[in-house]
């Protein structure tokens, strides 16, 4: 399995884990975390951008 596939496999069971908790994934959210993932962003930068609402 490649990272591509991986990684979206990883991201539909977080999706259905936080649906649970009526907690939903947007496109951007998703964005950002395939950014950190393959290192182009940092976690700070991550939290940075969450805060900043740059979503």
């Amino acid at each position: 399995m490649n990272f591509e596939e991986k990684f979206k496999l990883d991201i539909e069971n977080l999706k259905n884990d936080l649906a649970i908790e009526n907690m939903f994934i947007t496109d951007e959210d998703v964005s950002m975390l395939k950014k950190y993932s393959s290192n182009e962003i940092s976690m700070n930068q991550a939290i940075s951008d969450i805060i900043k609402g740059d979503l």
